[in-house]
């Protein structure tokens, strides 16, 4: 059999690590080539984590960045079609879960007749105001091969009829947690250059529209985040701080003294800061899972989530914008138990397994 040949769409960090897990055993016994569409293009998002993971460098980078979900995704269309137009013609092409790039991957992919396989589907978060939520939804109504993180997610393209062909090969972000986290947690020095103490701290992050576009949820953001208990370090995403100077809520953010702002960070030092924290308090969908891997509490600034596990589990608590919720979450006694929620570390092998499986290759 001829080697099996993969197009693999990346766009943002979450992407980038998972592709981590499942590049090289592509590439052992196969042909990939990795399109980095530009949605994360500042380097402390994007090269740093490639150089960090040991994930090959892209074979191309589209540099479409900025503007509104639409705008992005139209230009990503527009880009991407004569990439793989003009490709040898893949036996699939890869997407990882539900940015703007998972899903302008999978539509042209989709249009040209090509199959798409998608890690990380059938997550739901049942809030179609989400524009990740419609990501998901959309992409995995194109996929052929429909690569689940957990019975859960199988469950949900079950009821939903989704007619493509659904594996649970786990959660490929645990195959680089369990790799990276426990030296992460011996690097006390990338706390200690924070001026914080393990254990004695909080880690944020928050980058959702819901929270920063609109100037209202935005000046909520800045007021819970300096109702929490210092010292906080914030690690800023660029939009939120395009958002908070456009708003004229810098100033008051740091305020309080008790917000200590970062700079993004790459993935060791982010693992490092979140092994050793108190809590993380976050809206992103990759922290409240590497918080639960890392046995660390998570407060989440949303009202649903995709990772509804960590919820039932007693080790995350959705509080939105609500600060009062959040102080009460972080009081709260954790369980005892931390269920192994998403697979064995090796989702990665069963991912290129399934794709060789499903699309021919040795």
């Amino acid at each position: 059999m001829s080697p099996l040949r993969v197009l693999t769409v990346v766009g943002n960090r979450p992407q980038f690590i998972k592709a981590a897990a499942v590049s090289p055993g592509l590439r052992a016994g196969g042909d990939e080539v990795l399109v980095h569409t530009g949605q994360h293009h500042d380097d402390r998002l994007s090269s740093v984590f490639f150089a960090e993971l040991g994930l090959p460098a892209p074979e191309l980078e589209l540099g479409v960045a900025g503007g509104s979900n639409t705008s992005q995704t139209a230009r990503m269309l527009a880009a991407l079609e004569p990439v793989l137009a003009a490709a040898p013609r893949p036996d699939c092409v890869l997407v990882y879960g539900d940015t703007n790039s998972t899903l302008a991957g999978a539509l042209v992919a989709a249009q040209l007749g090509l199959p798409v396989a998608h890690v990380e589907a059938g997550m739901r978060s049942f809030d179609m105001g989400m524009p990740e939520e419609l990501n998901r939804v959309v992409c995995d109504r194109l996929s052929s091969l429909l690569l689940c993180s957990s019975e859960v997610a199988a469950a949900n393209l079950l009821r939903e009829g989704v007619a493509g062909r659904t594996e649970v090969v786990g959660d490929v972000m645990v195959d680089i947690a369990a790799a990276v986290q426990p030296r992460a947690r011996a690097r006390k020095d990338l706390v200690a250059g924070h001026g914080v103490a393990p254990g004695r701290y909080l880690f944020a992050t928050a980058h959702r529209a819901a929270n920063v576009d609109d100037p209202g949820s935005l000046a909520r953001l800045v007021e819970l985040l300096l109702a929490l208990p210092g010292p906080v370090v914030l690690s800023l995403h660029p939009r939120t701080r395009a958002r908070l100077a456009s708003y004229g809520l810098d100033g008051r953010l740091r305020e309080g003294g008790s917000v200590r702002v970062v700079e993004p960070l790459g993935y060791v030092e982010t693992a490092a800061l979140v092994c050793n924290a108190r809590a993380v308090v976050t809206d992103s969908g990759g922290l409240q899972k590497e918080a639960y891997l890392a046995g660390v509490r998570c407060v989440t600034l949303r009202s649903t989530t995709e990772w509804v596990e960590t919820v039932e589990t007693g080790w995350n608590t959705l509080v939105g914008l609500d600060a009062a919720a959040a102080l009460a979450a972080l009081e709260a006694p954790l369980p005892e138990r931390r269920p192994s929620l998403y697979g064995d570390g090796r989702a990665g092998e069963r991912v290129v397994a399934a794709l060789r499986d499903a699309f021919g290759g040795p």
